[in-house]
């Protein structure tokens, strides 16, 4: 098993600044799935996704939502510039997120769930509108599991409109539920590694490696981005890591489907690994 804690206090800090940063600016402008080059719009990427609709993947960023094309040029989706900080699939073209408004939109800060049914062209208020900043966001079971921020609240919906309170785990940066059971979640925070086997509930500390962003495939891998720069695979549910490559930079979200792994790079883009995390190379730029 290899462990390697090689973080510095530095790279935690930075990871800290990167995930509590204020995001309440964005831009102004306007425009129909533009291409992203002619404008400084594909920055800072607070999700990921896979729409299984198409096979495309998706970005979610600080000044809206992003298609990244086989050739690996992003395309604004819609004319909304949002900042979408939580992101996950449902199904075919079907998206929930949160964050906050483009400064054209007549909302309160705080955009509580909100719903894309036509892959981010549009999006629509579900709940909690104004009073909750999920920075991350998962549906698997049926279910909607959220961290609002705001609260350190972790929240768990059975119809995206009702939300049970179970928790206040403080620090978390990102978490993924076992594709396996509704139970189980393991939880990244500035503090080291959490899980939970009764849906976040109860919480207990996991040895572990540096760990920044997680990502379970349906398949059954469990994967990591480490505050550290480097990438690892689970085995035993979350019980053992192994490193198994070096990121292309500071990390600032994940996603697994199987052998192929997705990582943002912070001030670089989107890079792709198709080797299981050994090698990487640009998706997005």
């Amino acid at each position: 098993m290899n462990v390697r804690r090689v973080t510095t206090r530095r790279s935690w800090l930075a990871l800290v600044a990167l995930v509590t940063a204020g995001a309440l600016g964005a831009s102004s402008c306007s425009g129909d799935d533009q291409d992203s080059q002619a404008e400084p719009g594909f920055e800072h990427v607070h999700g990921l996704g896979i729409d299984p609709a198409t096979g495309q993947l998706y970005a979610a960023t600080h000044f809206g939502l992003f298609r990244l094309s086989a050739d690996g040029s992003p395309r604004r989706v819609g004319d909304n510039y949002q900042d979408t900080m939580g992101f996950t699939v449902v199904g075919p073209s079907h998206f929930l997120g949160s964050g906050h408004p483009d400064l054209d939109q007549d909302l309160p800060p705080l955009l509580g769930l909100i719903e894309s049914v036509d892959a981010g062209r549009s999006w629509q208020s579900i709940s909690l509108l104004g009073e909750a900043d999920f920075h991350a966001l998962s549906f698997r079971h049926g279910n909607v599991y959220g961290y609002d921020a705001t609260s350190e609240r972790f929240m768990v919906s059975t119809d995206q409109r009702t939300w049970d309170t179970r928790s206040q785990p403080t620090g978390l940066i990102s978490f993924a539920v076992d594709p396996q059971s509704p139970d189980h979640v393991i939880a990244a925070t500035t503090t080291g590694l959490l899980s939970s086997t009764d849906g976040g509930r109860a919480w207990q500390a996991s040895p572990a490696p540096p760990l920044a962003f997680l990502s379970w495939s349906d398949d059954g891998t469990l994967a990591a981005a480490g505050a550290d720069s480097r990438a690892y695979i689970a085995s035993q549910n979350g019980i053992e890591w192994t490193e198994v490559g070096v990121l292309p930079g500071f990390p600032e979200a994940l996603l697994v489907d199987g052998q192929t792994m997705f990582a943002a790079i912070q001030s670089q883009g989107v890079y792709e690994s198709r080797d299981g995390g050994h090698t990487w190379q640009p998706r997005g730029r």
